[in-house]
């Protein structure tokens, strides 16, 4: 069996990310969030459970709408 296809994680369970979503319209209300869960890809990218504490729910992010953050924790 081939693990080739299983991409590595750029991020991990409890890092914090900056999430700068893609789609017009589409706003976030932090711009610190941080990964609750790794989610399996869609359309060959990973997905990403995250959340901020500005937030009372939580938002599915692609792996490109995330970087490392730039805020200290």
């Amino acid at each position: 069996m081939s693990n080739s296809r299983i991409a590595k994680a750029k991020f991990r369970v409890g890092q914090m990310v900056d999430f700068v979503p893609s789609q017009r319209g589409v706003s976030a209300s932090a711009r610190s969030y941080k990964i609750m869960m790794l989610l399996p890809s869609e359309g060959g990218e990973r997905l990403y459970r995250i959340k901020t504490i500005a937030e009372v729910f939580e938002r599915i992010a692609r792996e490109s709408e995330l970087l490392v953050t730039s805020s200290p924790v």
